[in-house]
């Protein structure tokens, strides 16, 4: 392979890779929260977050009601960060993203990445 081929491939697969998503471990970090009930009870803005479980049903275009068991929160999930297979209320889901919470009204879960949980 040849030095120029052997750059594109490279580049290419740097960019194919999925992306760590590091987070400050220090003193008065946020841990991952990783059920619904602990992020309505204990979140804070922009806190990352961790959930498995399933969308129950679509509220908008772009925002589904989540549940887990632990109780249910509202999640946006852009078009382009939806999987390419069907998901339906009895699909197990993996999402990751961050807390949104404004003043007024519920904190919902902003998805960076969803992912089908295959039995």
């Amino acid at each position: 392979m040849n030095r120029k081929n052997l750059i594109a491939v490279t580049a290419a697969t740097l960019l194919a890779a999925p992306l760590a998503q590091a987070q400050y471990a220090g003193p008065n970090a946020h841990p991952t929260l990783e059920t619904v009930g602990v992020v309505l009870s204990d979140g804070h803005d922009d806190q990352s977050v961790r959930l498995q479980g399933r969308l129950i049903r679509q509220i908008d275009e772009e925002t589904y009601r989540f549940s887990d068991g632990s109780g249910e929160i509202d999640v946006e999930i852009d078009d382009d960060d939806f999987p390419q297979v069907q998901v339906s209320e009895t699909t197990r889901v993996e999402l990751i993203g961050e807390i949104d919470s404004r003043r007024l009204r519920d904190p919902e879960i902003d998805v960076e990445q969803l992912r089908v949980i295959t039995p």
